[in-house]
């Protein structure tokens, strides 16, 4: 018998699994100052499958899932976590949010094939 353990460093969360509901991609836009007041929040969060995330100081990338694409917000570091009866949940806390300009480039680059929230256009956020 054998098990597996996935060490990850990227959170990837949906607003249903603990993305803050109220951090939208258009007000980021509009007024990316407006969201330096999720910086030092926690949030709870849950995720299928039994994943071991870097745990504080050690920072994870923080990925908005939006119909099965990933949107880079930035930086985040775990607090607690809880593994067990296939599922991870645990708290969070926001410690970086990228600039808009920043946020699209990081994901195109970083997001696995065809995942990406932004096409491959790195001139537009339509």
């Amino acid at each position: 018998m054998g098990s597996l353990i996935e060490i990850n460093d990227t959170l990837k969360i949906s607003k249903e699994r603990g993305f803050p509901k109220s951090l939208t991609l258009d007000s980021h836009i509009s007024y990316p100052s407006s969201s330096a007041k999720f910086i030092g929040q926690e949030f709870n969060f849950w995720n299928k499958g039994e994943r071991l995330y870097h745990i504080s100081p050690t920072r994870v990338f923080l990925v908005e899932e939006i119909d099965g694409k990933w949107l880079y917000w930035g930086n985040a570091l775990i607090i607690s976590q809880i593994i067990g009866d296939g599922k991870t949940e645990g708290v969070y806390k926001i410690v970086k949010i990228y600039h808009p300009d920043f946020q699209k480039q990081m994901t195109i680059e970083e997001s696995p094939k065809d995942r990406s929230y932004f096409p491959n256009n790195p001139t537009s956020f339509s």
